[in-house]
């Protein structure tokens, strides 16, 4: 069990100059937890595309330039070590996750019907609140997730985002067993968290993504595996078309490319769903995505922001039952910078996670 002395003061690693990679460790206050709040000692945090676009300020459609100090992060477990007044499902030793979201308003339209990432009133963990690249976080006990005993602390980190984000995705394709779905970007992140994920709930998979990742993604679970740089684009569609005797039943773009979200819709069956993941960090349009077409195949367009509280603690499921392993490098907290830099050119390999106990 962790050691549950809580400190006043404690680690964290803060981005120095936003529009960079750079970050210092530092000294922070360790909080008190309000009511209805949990104070929780971090183990690890994953790291995210989320937090690289976030540090770099790099989405243009944000409505606030991240600030000067910020403590990023939003993939953390740990165990509780104090409650807030009121707080009655959570108590001291349980181990947790925080999420991309920690809190909403709960009685909003999008919160009455489990749309709790479109909340005008949420909390983002790591975006002008703190998030959990540090050893200390308070939280809000109704939005902490229940680790699985058995589910290592480092494997169950980048669930907390990665994990329950494609694993909404997949729920929003519409999918039954036996149905196949393409993944834009399978050996990535997201990727190859959704690969697993798929073959878990029965479906049929396409990999695609760049010929090095192949053998990757087929030994986690691919059926199939296509290599974008050896095909046009007709030769792509016609490619999955012969595969899946006609079009996959979904796609998902997990990757913000231009070029992924406009090759999705052509290799949809009749009826089939694009399910939009990944987020570019300019605006751009769907090419393809002309009425007369999408009416005539009947398609949908769908967008999905993570999950709900619900999603996250069914997304742990499997990785409890060793159906879905997290391909992961542990990192020290001193080495965010480098996993950032890694991050931004392509070189990270699965997903890094922080041990925010080692500097």
């Amino acid at each position: 069990m962790a050691d549950m002395t809580i400190p006043k003061r404690h680690k964290a690693a803060v981005y120095s100059q936003p529009g960079t990679t750079a970050i210092e460790i530092v000294e922070v206050d360790t909080p008190e937890p309000e009511e209805g709040e949990v104070l929780i000692r971090l183990s690890h945090s994953g790291v995210c595309h989320s937090d690289y676009s976030f540090i770099m300020n790099a989405w243009e459609h944000m409505p606030e330039s991240t600030p000067r100090g910020q403590v990023g992060g939003h993939e953390g477990v740990g165990t509780v070590v104090k409650v807030g007044r009121g707080v009655k499902a959570r108590k001291v030793g349980d181990r947790v996750g925080v999420k991309w979201i920690t809190s909403t308003c709960l009685t909003c339209d999008m919160c009455l019907v489990g749309d709790e990432g479109r909340c005008p009133f949420k909390k983002v963990s790591g975006y002008r609140n703190p998030g959990t690249f540090q050893q200390y976080v308070c939280s809000d006990a109704a939005y902490v997730t229940p680790i699985p005993d058995g589910l290592d602390s480092a494997l169950a980190a980048p669930l907390l985002c990665g994990g329950v984000t494609v694993y909404n995705a997949l729920l929003k394709g519409n999918l039954k067993p036996g149905d196949w779905v393409a993944l834009s970007g399978a050996g990535g992140g997201l990727g190859h968290l959704a690969i697993q994920y798929a073959k878990s709930m029965g479906f049929q998979v396409i990999g695609i993504d760049h010929g090095s990742k192949k053998e990757f993604c087929l030994g986690i679970g691919a059926n199939v595996f296509l290599d974008f740089t050896q095909y046009n684009d007709a030769q792509l569609f016609e490619e999955v078309k012969r595969v899946t005797n006609g079009g996959c039943h979904a796609v998902l773009v997990l990757n913000g490319s231009t070029k992924s979200y406009d090759q999705g819709l052509d290799m949809l069956r009749y009826g089939g769903t694009l399910v939009c993941v990944g987020v570019p960090e300019k605006a751009m349009p769907l090419q393809r995505a002309q009425p007369h077409f999408l009416i005539t195949n009947q398609l949908s367009i769908r967008g999905t922001v993570v999950g709900n509280r619900r999603d996250a603690v069914e997304c742990m499921k499997p990785a409890a039952r060793g159906e879905v392993k997290t391909k992961i490098s542990i990192e020290p907290l001193s080495k965010l910078s480098q996993v950032f830099d890694d991050m931004g050119s392509g070189r990270l390999q699965g997903r890094a996670v922080i041990d925010v106990w080692k500097l």
